[in-house]
């Protein structure tokens, strides 16, 4: 197949294989033929409805078998996928809904009173029973190049924007994430991840690339105990985590949960600090993480360490359709081995952000053609990506810069602390002071004192925090990324 548009792509994927257990979801498994002709009638439902090419459509929903299908029948139908995570409140939805025109929002049963508290004026689909009633339809001629998914970025920045992606973009890097993550064999999968993430989003589009039928195993959300039964039931082979995921489970008695099936777990969305890697790794012996990096505008994936040639603390090598370049204070090429800004250049990139928003010039931006990620790292001499810090979590301590990550790497790896999130307050003699949120293992006698000789006694001391606040539990946004707008907010 030639024309990469998601509807045509899912639409062949479907008649690729024999009917067979697709997904396994709260007790019942879906078979894949049945899976197909829901989202064909759910595809005839939305042009019923008078959704057509080019319109948006926000799906707000959990994880269920329903999402995926809802996402290949609005591509088949030509519109264009608004995925919204579930966890945001009213004022955001609305500002979603508004911002990209939306003309119909598709939700489940519990989630309906978040969205009619958004007050805005469009039809609302609370499930897909309605939806599936119409007669099947076929997918409609589309241009690869054309709009497929507006991604709405987290927001924990400033206001959530959309990025645009397009087919052909997704369509790539689909490809990309399977041909460089499968493995002959490897086809039990669970995915705890949520869909409406960008990370999810590009997960259900590179099972449409499947050369071999795939057994996935999806949670309504993430719950750690859940998860290890649920592996070990359905013999999982590999999944997909972030993590905040990998320390929950950390939490668990993972021991008791052997899962000799279990090879690997790709892990994204969120920077991985070396210590959890380390803990969970010798903890579940025979299961190895994967890490990547990637962001929204990249169709969720950049880089990616191949199952065979991890190189651990980097996120891998980049995907076949891009190229990485680190570029210093004046935008030249840093040599390997030097920080700088990651800078990403190929043709999947986003089509750019909808509508207007003020430039961040400490942000994520297209300049001709590259885009600036905002990210700092640097490359080693094979091509490994490794990456250090955001750009904008940068602190400039008397004119020497912190990098929180480094300090957070130091203080996790003392025995009572669960996670660190570390950030910068402004400070009329140094500039930004370096600032330490903990959160403490139950029955740790580790005082603020010990844990500011310990991060001294590793970082040095220009980066070593000046201050620690032990709090209940360290706050994650809704994509379970480490909240540091919200700590800052507390200073």
């Amino acid at each position: 197949m030639t024309e990469q548009t998601l509807g045509r792509l899912a639409e062949e994927s479907w008649d690729r294989f024999d009917d067979h257990d697709a997904m396994y979801y709260e007790g019942v498994w879906h078979r894949s033929h049945a899976l197909a002709e829901r989202a064909r009638r759910m595809c005839g439902g939305f042009v019923a409805a008078g959704v057509r090419p080019g319109d948006r459509v926000a799906v707000m929903m959990a994880n269920s078998p329903e999402v995926p299908l809802l996402y290949q029948a609005l591509w088949a139908a030509g519109a264009v996928v608004t995925p919204v995570v579930f966890l945001v409140g009213a004022e955001e939805l609305r500002h979603i809904l508004l911002d990209s025109g939306a003309v119909a929002v598709v939700t489940s049963p519990e989630l309906e009173a978040t969205v009619r508290a958004a007050g805005v004026d469009v039809p609302v689909h609370v499930d897909t029973a309605e939806l599936e009633r119409a007669p099947a339809h076929g997918p409609v001629a589309r241009d690869p190049g054309d709009l497929a998914a507006l991604m709405y970025t987290g927001g924990t920045t400033g206001r959530a924007k959309g990025v645009m992606l397009s087919h052909r973009g997704l369509w790539q890097v689909g490809k990309d994430v399977w041909d460089t993550s499968y493995q002959e064999g490897k086809n039990r999968v669970i995915v705890p991840v949520p869909l409406s993430h960008s990370y999810g989003l590009i997960v259900s589009v590179a099972w449409l690339h499947a050369t071999e039928p795939q057994h996935a195993v999806l949670m309504r959300w993430f719950d750690a105990g859940q998860f290890l039964k649920l592996a070990a039931e359905q013999h999982v082979q590999y999944g997909t985590v972030v993590p905040a995921m990998l320390q929950m489970l950390l939490a668990e008695p993972l021991e008791s949960h052997p899962l000799p099936e279990l090879s690997h777990l790709t892990c994204g969305a969120a920077p991985l600090g070396r210590s959890l890697l380390e803990e969970f790794e010798r903890r579940m012996p025979g299961t190895q993480i994967l890490e990547g990096y990637g962001l929204t505008e990249t169709c969720a994936v950049t880089t990616f360490n191949p199952p065979g040639r991890r190189r651990a603390g980097s996120v891998g090598l980049p995907l076949p359709s891009y190229t990485i370049t680190i570029r210093d204070g004046s935008g030249e090429a840093a040599e390997p081995g030097d920080v700088g800004e990651i800078c990403v250049a190929g043709e999947p990139l986003m089509l750019g952000y909808w509508g207007e928003h003020e430039p961040d010039p400490d942000g994520t931006a297209l300049v001709d053609g590259e885009l600036r990620t905002g990210d700092l790292g640097c490359v080693d001499d094979d091509g490994y990506l490794y990456v250090v810090d955001r750009k904008k979590d940068l602190i400039i301590r008397g004119g020497f810069n912190v990098f929180p990550r480094d300090v957070e790497y130091a203080l996790d790896h003392h025995p009572d602390v669960v996670r660190s999130c570390v950030v910068g307050r402004p400070d009329p003699r140094v500039g930004e002071e370096v600032v330490a949120f903990v959160q403490l293992k139950p029955d740790a006698t580790a005082s603020a004192e010990e844990l500011v000789e310990w991060a001294r006694d590793r970082v040095g001391r220009v980066k070593y925090p000046r201050e620690i606040r032990f709090v209940p539990d360290i706050p994650v946004t809704s994509v379970l990324k480490l909240d540091r707008k919200a700590l800052r907010a507390r200073l």
